[in-house]
């Protein structure tokens, strides 16, 4: 009975099927800025590279139903002031065999520039995709599986029909992002907001097949702090809403140049009334490693013990053997 009543309400979270489930459809990083897609399609090709590929996995809900979420993507900036980028991303949850898997293509205009030098730009994205959920019928066990005598008899027959175990929908997100390059600055802002499902897809898994997903709003920023020519420090926050949800992160992460191409970073975000994130990480040359532990401190981690999150990321940016020299790329994101 648990298997059934957990993947239910999984299903149920994440379809928000109408009703005002006080949770997202949507899953979560912890590493937002590693993922542009899911955060703001506008950071579609803002690194300073030829080509960057980026890969993540995560892990939370380890004692009650176990999700699974990983991804990678790839991005290409251009010199027509367009950038290019697709990534894959699946979640899984071990109870039911649950799946939600996205596909997207992006694509950013970074041809508006506010001074002389473009140094500040605004910058536009947009992309298009597809969301696909699924479950398997087998996972389940049911109620009327279980005998109070002899106990659990998968071969007992159940009258709960399910006519329907994958669905998928066209998606749509847009967003736009303001970012300070300028170099040898004290400090540098940067900020975006992004909408993403504008096309609102069709929850086909609700009661009538006609409740739709809730478009998601992000707000994000930050700003870095140069403290020396080692040292940097970058408060920044995220604010997320999709229907009745909210999420409000904040916290800071600090860049430390330990010898030429080699970085290390260490950093904390607190999401509010869910959990405390602490951030590792380390840079050499083109490579990327980032570790997080969320430690949750909501009313999950009272129910049921086990329920913090682990992350981890690995990017790498590729680039020309031989490049003209230039400035400090001062970028919007890690």
């Amino acid at each position: 009975m648990r298997t059934i009543i957990v993947t239910l309400f999984l299903i149920a979270v994440a379809s928000l099927a109408g009703s005002r489930l006080m949770a997202q459809a949507d899953p979560h990083f912890s590493q937002y800025y590693v993922y542009p897609s899911w955060l703001n399609p506008a950071l579609t090709g803002a690194f300073d590279g030829d080509y960057r590929i980026a890969a993540i996995y995560r892990t939370q809900w380890g004692n009650i139903s176990p999700f699974k979420t990983y991804g990678v993507a790839a991005e290409i900036p251009t010199n027509k002031n367009i950038n290019l980028g697709a990534s894959v991303l699946n979640q899984s949850a071990n109870d039911g065999g649950y799946n939600y898997t996205t596909g997207y293509v992006s694509a950013a205009y970074t041809g508006v520039k506010l001074d002389p030098l473009h140094y500040h730009q605004l910058v536009f994205g947009l992309q298009l995709g597809f969301i696909q959920r699924r479950f398997d019928p087998s996972k389940f066990t049911f109620g009327e599986q279980w005998n109070p005598v002899t106990g659990y008899n998968p071969g007992n027959p159940v009258t709960d029909g399910l006519t329907r175990n994958s669905a998928a929908s066209f998606d749509a997100g847009a967003g736009a992002l303001y970012y300070d390059a300028t170099p040898g600055k004290s400090y540098n802002i940067y900020g975006g907001f992004s909408a993403m499902h504008l096309t609102k897809p069709t929850d086909q898994f609700s009661p009538n097949g006609s409740a739709r997903f809730p478009m998601r709003f992000n707000i994000h920023g930050g700003v870095k702090l140069t403290l020396s020519d080692i040292l940097s420090i970058t408060p920044n926050f995220l604010y997320m809403i999709q229907g009745p949800a909210q999420e409000k992160m904040f916290g800071a992460y600090g860049q430390l140049t330990a010898a030429p191409g080699t970085d290390f970073l260490l950093g904390v975000n607190y999401r509010v009334k869910d959990a405390l994130t602490t951030h590792a990480g380390f840079i050499y040359k083109t490579m990327m490693l980032g570790i997080s532990y969320d430690i949750n401190n909501s009313d999950l981690s009272k129910m049921a013990k086990g329920s913090n999150s682990f992350e981890i990321s690995l990017t790498f940016i590729g680039r020309k053997k031989v490049k003209t020299p230039e400035v400090e790329f001062v970028c919007p994101r890690l």
